[in-house]
Order: structure tokens, then sequence, then C-alpha cells
């Protein structure tokens, strides 16, 4: 029982997922804080907050209101995501990778390169020459016909 358990665990894409969900939720909130404190400032050297604090362009709309567009929180959600994904792809995701191809050198099991498929030209002439042997014709030769019956 605790043998099947540990094949389940040692699976690689559970590995995968369970780190990639507690590293992301902690590393975000850290990218996060960086972002708010150091990108959008930046942001509001050119842009003024709005009314309600959002960072970003201000336009006057159709009904003589100002519309401030967030570009502060667009940013943050943008780089947040980036950083977390860039992260957890090399810290993680690649070193596990690296493992499993060892272990699998280790273990004797060697990947065999796909096969090439062939192109679309290549297929279109194996259906033409299942066809012509489904006929009993060749395109090197036409078919034979025969001349109508004189009644």
């Amino acid at each position: 029982m605790l043998q099947g358990f540990k094949d389940f665990i040692m699976r690689g894409n559970v590995i995968d997922l369970a780190v990639a969900v507690v590293i992301g939720g902690a590393f975000t909130a850290v990218v996060t804080a960086i972002v708010k404190s150091i990108i959008n400032p930046i942001v509001g050297l050119f842009w003024l907050p709005g009314e309600d604090g959002e960072t970003g362009p201000a336009l006057i709309g159709i009904h003589g209101e100002e519309v401030v567009f967030p570009l502060g929180n667009l940013l943050t959600a943008i780089i947040s995501f980036f950083a977390v994904a860039i992260v957890v792809y090399f810290v993680f995701v690649l070193p596990m990778n690296r493992w499993k191809a060892r272990q699998a050198a280790k273990a004797g099991v060697v990947e065999e390169p796909e096969a090439k498929l062939p192109t679309e030209a290549e297929l279109l002439v194996q259906i033409r020459d299942l066809l012509e042997e489904q006929r009993g014709t060749s395109v090197k030769t036409p078919p034979t016909t025969t001349p109508p019956a004189a009644y």
C-alpha cells in the first residue's frame, strides 16, 4: 500500500503541480509587492492617480467625467505572471525534468526519436497508389476502355 502511494507521489506531474501551486502562491505575493512598490511609482511619474487612487492615463468621458485607465494594476498582473512563471520553470520544472532524464538513463530507458511524419504530398501519393491497387489500374498506363457494343 505504501509503495503504491510512493509511486503516485513520485510521478513527475504530481510533484510539478504541487510545487507550482505552493511556490507560485508564495512568490506571487513577493512579486506583487515589488511591482507595487517600484513599477507603480514609475507609472505614477507619468500620470497622476485618479480620484480612486488608480494610476494611469485619464480621459474625459462622453458624460464629462474623468475616466482613468489603471495601467498600474495591469502592469502588476503582467509582471507578476511572467516573474512567477519564470521562477517556477527554472527553479522547479527544469531541474525536475533533468532529474527524470537522469533516472531514466540509470534505468536504461532510452527515448527513441519520433519518426518523421510524411508530408501531405507523400500521403496523397500513397492514397493514389492504394486506389490504383484496388482498381487494378496504373497512372502510367491509361485504363483500357472497351468500345461500345454494336447492336
